[in-house]
């Protein structure tokens, strides 16, 4: 059965394009944020980035409008009612687990039975996240990749006690909204971050010991292994905070030297050099 409504918890850059691509295949969608501002900034970076896909030729006028007046924003601990015609409810808040469980109890407490609560988290576990709900084998995880509306892929990551009916609706829902989703297990980082942060960390450790410089990094990387960013630059668009964070999640959980944090990495998020989000990362913006 195809999803009409969803809710989305942040709008923030991935639950701003995660609402963006589901407006746009025409499903109705409640962003709740933590102030009027938030929600502002939301909607208005959703009208920006649909304006830029007009601009490109990549959609009409009439259907940035119309996809537009599929979102609606609502703002505190009392909009949380509004997802009780949510069909499908999408956390997309920092990863931080205290945070995610404080407004995981406020959807669970208002969504109505059978209702699909799926995670955006790269890192946090989802059978813990799944345990502080009422329905523990209808929360998933749905790891969309940054950014939303360009990238295909939609990690499904099923919890030990989500339910394969869960899995196939989420797996159904990815496709409507035109993403390609592969079934992961419950792991520290998933597939994509398992394989890809240890390549950033590892960028880092050959930019503090004077391997090269960071442009030389991300060059041999871009015409030596064919990837369209190098990883340095990469990181800064991932944010040097959030990488530093799962980076840290994967080696508690893993208990493996293999996946310790760069001292670089931690100097620059300690400067508060968190890339592009802040003008300066590895790089200068």
């Amino acid at each position: 059965m195809a999803v009409k409504t969803m809710g989305v918890i942040g709008g923030g850059t991935m639950g701003s394009g995660i609402a963006q691509v589901a407006a746009g295949s025409g499903i109705d969608v409640i962003v709740i944020d933590v102030s009027d501002a938030a929600v502002t900034r939301c909607i208005g970076g959703i009208t920006a980035s649909l304006s830029g896909r007009v601009a490109k030729g990549k959609m009409s006028a009439a259907e940035k409008d119309a996809a537009l007046r599929h979102i609606r924003g609502a703002v505190g601990d009392g909009a949380y009612r509004e997802l009780n015609s949510a069909d499908i409810v999408i956390e997309a808040v920092t990863e931080h687990y205290e945070t995610k469980v404080k407004l995981l109890k406020q959807v669970d407490a208002a969504i109505k039975p059978g209702t699909i609560i799926a995670s955006n988290t790269s890192s946090v576990s989802i059978t813990k996240l799944a345990a502080t709900t009422s329905q523990p084998d209808r929360f998933i995880g749905m790891h969309f990749f940054n950014p939303v509306p360009a990238m295909a892929l939609v990690e499904i990551v099923r919890g030990l006690r989500t339910s394969d009916a869960t899995r196939d609706e989420a797996e159904a829902f990815a496709r409507q909204l035109g993403k390609s989703p592969i079934t992961v297990k419950n792991m520290p980082g998933f597939v994509v971050n398992r394989l890809l942060l240890p390549m950033l960390n590892e960028a880092f450790f050959a930019l503090a010991e004077g391997d090269a410089k960071a442009a030389d990094i991300d060059a041999a990387m871009k015409l030596g292994c064919n990837h369209p960013i190098g990883p340095l630059a990469l990181a800064d668009m991932i944010g040097l905070d959030v990488l530093l964070s799962v980076m840290q999640i994967m080696h508690d959980e893993f208990a493996d030297s293999k996946y310790r944090p760069c001292p670089l990495m931690k100097e620059m998020v300690a400067a508060g050099f968190l890339g592009r989000k802040t003008g300066r990362g590895v790089y200068q913006y």
